[in-house]
This record gives structure tokens, C-alpha cells and sequence, in this order.
């Protein structure tokens, strides 16, 4: 069947979404997941449960819009088409509404230069976007400003979305930025944290472009 091509990719979405409910990264079935593919992206389909949910439920979506299959998509499809259609090292995108970091988000704040690791997201801050209605274009178009040479951000009232080059990769930063968010969260709860200079941040950006980074991984 046509629409059970890239069996194994459509698995893995469905185990991430088993992981990141598993490690408390989301609840229900409030996040979603998807996954470049050519001509389109494959996405969970919306309010499935994960425990449900079978290959052939993953959705196809083309770059307009169009699925193909007898399951809708998320209702949240365009933020991840649009993460693809302008971000050409995006592979996968993981949104949730992670606890830490919603909280966060309901206050419209952005995650500060408090600790080193916030240059995960590529920048000297995990911005947070601006409050719009969730399934819409002004959502996505507020995602994008937001995600403007960062690989995640906050989504005011609502959570979190991040993406990588891989499922995997875009679930551990989606991970990472709900760490980031709940160590802030209790440095706030105890006081003022200081918050690292621009200068230092430029120097931990610079050092996090080989970090991880194995000479027998690269030419393996």
C-alpha cells in the first residue's frame, strides 16, 4: 500500500511519541511528530492515542497542505511544514507541551542565557513566541519569528517545539529545553539567576560547533 511506504520511519514516530509520553516530556496526546520525507512529511495524525496508534495511521502531507489516507493530520501540520519549507537542515520536529516549559510559556517568558547549555538551541536564548491560536497560520508565523537562527523555542501559552536532522535528535532537544526550562523555573524560585554575557555565550556557541563531535563517528 502506498501510503505504508517508509515503514520504518513511520514506526519510529510512533516510538517517539511512546517516549516522550513515557518520560513525562508530554501528556495525552497533546504533542506530535513528524518527519521529512520527499515530496512531503509523514505526521501523526490528530487525537489518536500513542498507545493506538499503527503505521498506517501516519499521515502524508504535502507542502500545500494536501494529506492522503483516511486520518487527519495534527491539527498543528503547519508549523512542521513550515519549519521544513524554510529550514533545509530540519529532518524531523517534535512539538509537546512539555510542564516546565509551558509554564514558561503561559508567562511569555524566554528561557535567558542563565546556564551555558541554553546555546543548545543555537543562540543566546530560548526565545518564546507570541500567543496565537493553536492549528493556525498566525501560530506557525509567530513559531518562525521566534525560531529565527534557533532550533527551538517556546510557544506563548501553549509549549514547546524543536527539530533536528533526525526523530532522535529533535526528541533530545526537546528534551534539553525542558531540563533548561525547569532549572530556571527553581533558580527563580530561589532568587536571581545571573545570567551569562554575550561575549561567553559567543565563546560556548563557537565550542558547541565540535561538541559531540567523534573522528571515528565522522568517517565511519
Amino acid at each position: 500500500m502506498a501510503r505504508l511506504t517508509h515503514l520504518a520511519l513511520r514506526n519510529e514516530i510512533i516510538a517517539a511519541c511512546l517516549e516522550m509520553n513515557a518520560s513525562g516530556l508530554n501528556q495525552g496526546t497533546s504533542g506530535n511528530v513528524s518527519a521529512r520525507v520527499k515530496g512531503g512529511m509523514l505526521i501523526t495524525p490528530s487525537g489518536v492515542p500513542y498507545k493506538e496508534m499503527s503505521p498506517d495511521q501516519i499521515v502524508f502531507v504535502k507542502p500545500d497542505g494536501t494529506w492522503t489516507g483516511d486520518w487527519r493530520p495534527s491539527s498543528e501540520w503547519r508549523m512542521h511544514r513550515d519549519i521544513y519549507a524554510g529550514r533545509a537542515e530540519a529532518g524531523a520536529v517534535v512539538h509537546v507541551h512539555s510542564t516546565h516549559a509551558t509554564a514558561l510559556s503561559c508567562l511569555r517568558q524566554a528561557i535567558p542565557a542563565f546556564h551555558y547549555m541554553v546555546a543548545v538551541a543555537g543562540g543566546h536564548d530560548v526565545r518564546c513566541a507570541r500567543y496565537e491560536t493553536f492549528g493556525t497560520q498566525a501560530l506557525s508565523d509567530a513559531m518562525l519569528e521566534a525560531l529565527d537562527g534557533r532550533t527551538a523555542c517556546l510557544l506563548g501559552n501553549h509549549g514547546q517545539i524543536a527539530f533536528g536532522p533526525s526523530i532522535a535528535k529533535a526528541l533530545w532537544l526537546a528534551g534539553e529545553i525542558e531540563t533548561l526550562a525547569h532549572q530556571y523555573a527553581v533558580a527563580r524560585g530561589l532568587g536571581f539567576p545571573v545570567i551569562l554575557d554575550a561575549a561567553e555565550m559567543d565563546r560556548v556557541l563557537a565550542a558547541f560547533k565540535d561538541y559531540g563531535r567523534q573522528p571515528a563517528r565522522d568517517t565511519a
